[in-house]
């Protein structure tokens, strides 16, 4: 009886210092809606307060200890105290967390809390393969799994937002940033931009709230992907068909999908900074599409505006970035030191700041930060979800699902489990750090399983480790450039007479975890250092090569496409990569992916892509030289978009249409037939293209509108249907108005952009 009156009167307590709470500062009722709450909070704030919540700054100091003397550091940290920040990033791990969280809640007048931001790209500690691996799966599911995981992880760690997903769709491999995103395809990169919303926030707005949730960020807003000449940071000069067709269909699927928070981006658009662009955040973003979250700058672009020629000082570049509807300043300075000026002054009305405060105390509200600040910081969390168990397992079947078989001759893959010799080659082959990849600043060094570490778990073969030359002249970071190995060959001939003596040589070679990523533009897309020597001279000895690729970008490897037998595309694949690579190697997984960028015969084709238009030129008519052709090389891809081999083959048949005549606004339903004719059960992504022949604005030759990844034992016959709608069939104009025109189409079924079953249909008016 005494214990359950002090449970009452405990009780009691809690909820007598919940409604003085409540009556202190009424935005704590949890009882009102969120909107509520923030028209009951607004008005307490000073503009001073006001800006500070679209302040952001870096971690700055170490937050467990004392107080920062001297400095930005100590400058931020009084920032901090006087409610003047709104969010902070990078700073990470519980402790560190809760601390600058207690300064915020705790010292500060209204106990605003801070949103704790990161680039939690592909996993926090326990990493998944890089963006674009994971996009070569096609596997929806297996993607939104992965973002689970990452969130789980990242919130584990005080962590409640992420700056992703990267929905830029990009074709120039030379751009180092493509592995953060899902290839070259826009509606591939709407169904994965989507998905990974999903993955990071939940099904809704009220799983953020969870706690193992974190809000997403669609980036980078907008065509960001589309720099000239693939180089970091360029401008981009693109025009409105490509602008509302290829680049922002993915980003309204993030806005469809509930994603909280946007970034803008560093390249300018039709001559205006994207920063300061009030086409795509006002009238587009905010207008036509509704969004109702908070757009934040990329680091420090809101000052860059200044070195664009755009804005004449900081104060400029502050009232053109407000007033284009940027929220959040990224480590500029510029809001908390010029904003409220630029208001009292009138160069910047009040209503706006008030517009960007609302969409981010939303996005505070809906996280469940107001109710429990510290809901992100149990220590004992950490701890069992951190490098967990299940999400090695998560991580390394989302890795065997990012792998691409390109080619498979003389049946040297699988390889055997008992009774060959195998040589494994290559400085990467036994690299625990290179298979992280780039963007992964949570994860320790040194912490992936090797390729050597994976296959040497197949105990009954005969394997042989040499490296063959180092492939880095210096250790890399994400910070400073990768400098690579061009003149000790030392190792050459050890490798060589492995090789020898081997049935069958592995040979891991690629691009370094760093060298592909943010600031990572490169003008030669072909094995780096003394790769593509040591291939070819191992080849000499051995032909009997399986090349395995690990990198961030599509490479130009048009020596070992047409000699190395066998071919396979492991990408970046973080923690569990070797594991991974492995297990496909000796068939415990029959490899299933399928490009989702197309791969040069040389970097002179870049841009390079499948969805190309077929110009008034496009084939040798006369049979002389006036024809969209290059001299020196064929004009198709290496690899193309959607292409991907299997352990098993594939036979498509029986393409059928409901009927070949449409009216607007029919549904065209699609079947095909396909069987698995080889000697393994496997998994194969039927894809669907369609060619819209005539329109008032030039098509694509071919456009993927539908795909699905089917299961198939060996001798088995499925039938997969699709149906195409008015969201398929139509395309934008150059106003932005979405239009389905009556004409005829093509329609190609098949397991790659190259090849398919044809058929056609028409739609009448």
């Amino acid at each position: 009886m005494k214990n359950k009156r002090i449970l009452i009167i405990g009780v009691f307590a809690l909820f007598t210092v919940g409604n003085m709470n409540a009556q202190k500062k009424p935005y704590l009722d949890k009882n009102k809606t969120v909107e509520q709450r923030i028209d009951l909070l607004l008005p307490l704030m000073t503009l001073e307060e006001k800006v500070g919540q679209m302040n952001q700054y870096n971690g700055f100091w170490d937050v467990t200890g004392p107080a920062p003397k001297g400095g930005t550091a100590e400058l931020k940290y009084e920032h901090l105290r006087k409610g003047l920040v709104g969010s902070m990033l990078t700073v990470r791990g519980v402790k560190e967390v809760r601390a600058v969280q207690k300064i915020a809640v705790e010292e500060t007048r209204l106990g605003i809390p801070l949103i704790i931001g990161f680039d939690v790209i592909h996993g926090y500690k326990t990493l998944s393969p890089i963006p674009l691996a994971e996009a070569a799966s096609w596997d929806l599911e297996a993607i939104k799994k992965s973002a689970a995981i990452a969130a789980d992880e990242a919130s584990a760690s005080g962590i409640n937002w992420t700056f992703g997903p990267n929905v830029d769709v990009a074709n120039d491999a030379r751009w180092g940033r493509v592995m953060e995103g899902a290839g070259e395809d826009p509606y591939l990169g709407s169904k994965i931009g989507y998905a990974r919303v999903k993955g990071f926030q939940g099904e809704t707005v009220d799983d953020l709230a969870k706690g193992n949730t974190i809000a997403a960020c669609a980036k980078h807003f907008a065509a960001y992907g589309y720099v000239e000449a693939g180089l970091e940071y360029n401008i981009v000069d693109i025009s409105n068909s490509k602008l509302y067709n290829s680049v922002l269909p993915p980003f309204e699927a993030t806005v469809e999908a509930g994603v909280r928070t946007f970034m803008n981006s560093f390249n300018t658009l039709n001559g205006v900074p994207a920063t300061g662009n009030a086409f795509l955040q006002r009238d587009i973003l905010k207008g036509k599409w509704k969004f109702d979250g908070f757009v934040i700058s990329d680091y420090a672009s809101i000052r860059e505006m200044i070195a664009h020629g755009y804005a004449k000082d900081e104060a400029d570049a502050t009232a053109k970035a407000v007033i284009a509807g940027s929220d959040m300043d990224m480590e500029s300075y510029l809001y908390v030191a010029k904003l409220v000026d630029l208001v009292k002054s009138g160069k910047v009305k009040e209503s706006l700041v008030d517009d960007a405060v609302r969409r981010i105390l939303r996005v505070k509200f809906e996280l469940g930060l107001f109710d429990d600040p510290y809901r992100y910081c149990d220590e004992k969390r950490e701890k069992e979800v951190v490098g967990s168990k299940a999400n090695n397992e998560g991580v390394l079947d989302m890795a065997k699902k990012s792998i691409v078989l390109l080619k498979n001759e003389k049946s040297l893959l699988p390889l055997k489990k008992s009774g060959q010799k195998i040589a494994l080659i290559g400085a990467l082959a036994n690299d625990k750090n290179s298979p992280l990849g780039s963007w992964r600043i949570a994860a320790s060094d040194d912490t992936a399983v090797s390729v050597l570490e994976g296959m040497q778990q197949y105990k009954d073969n005969q394997l042989t480790f040499e490296k063959g030359a180092d492939l880095l002249k210096q250790k890399a970071t994400f910070l400073t450039e990768t400098v690579f190995n061009t003149t000790d060959k030392n190792g050459f001939e050890a490798a060589k007479t492995a090789a020898k003596n081997a049935d069958v040589v592995v040979m891991v070679l690629g691009e370094y975890g760093f060298q592909s990523g943010e600031g990572r533009s490169r003008t030669d897309l072909n094995l780096p250092g003394l790769q593509q020597e040591l291939l070819e001279e191992i080849y000499k000895v051995n032909p009997n090569v399986v090349l395995v690729l690990n990198n961030g970008r599509p490479l130009s490897i048009p020596w070992a496409a047409e000699n190395v037998p066998a071919i396979v595309e492991a990408w970046h694949l973080g923690t569990q990569a070797g594991n991974a690579i492995a297990q496909v190697l000796y068939g415990d997984y029959n490899p299933s992916g399928k490009l989702p960028m197309s791969f040069p015969r040389n970097v002179g084709q870049m841009p390079i892509y499948y969805n190309k238009y077929s110009t008034g030129r496009p084939i040798d008519s006369d049979k002389n030289v006036f024809w969209s052709h290059y001299m020196d090389v064929e004009k198709t891809p290496q690899f193309p978009f959607g292409f991907g081999l299997s352990y098993t083959t594939f036979d498509y048949k029986n393409l059928k249409l409901n009927k070949t005549s449409f009216q607007k606004g029919e549904k065209v339903q699609v079947s095909v037939e396909v069987t698995n004719s080889g000697n393994y059960d496997g998994k194969e992504v039927v894809q669907l293209y369609i060619h819209d022949e005539f329109a008032s604005i030039v098509r694509p030759i071919k456009e993927l509108k539908g795909f699905e990844l089917v299961n198939l034992k060996k001798g088995e016959t499925k039938t997969i249907n699709f149906t195409l709608t008015d969201k398929e069939l139509g395309f934008y104009d150059n106003e932005g108005n979405y239009l389905v025109e009556a004409g005829t189409f093509k329609i190609m079924v098949g397991g790659s952009s190259d090849k398919g079953l044809q058929s056609g249909f028409e739609i009448k008016e």
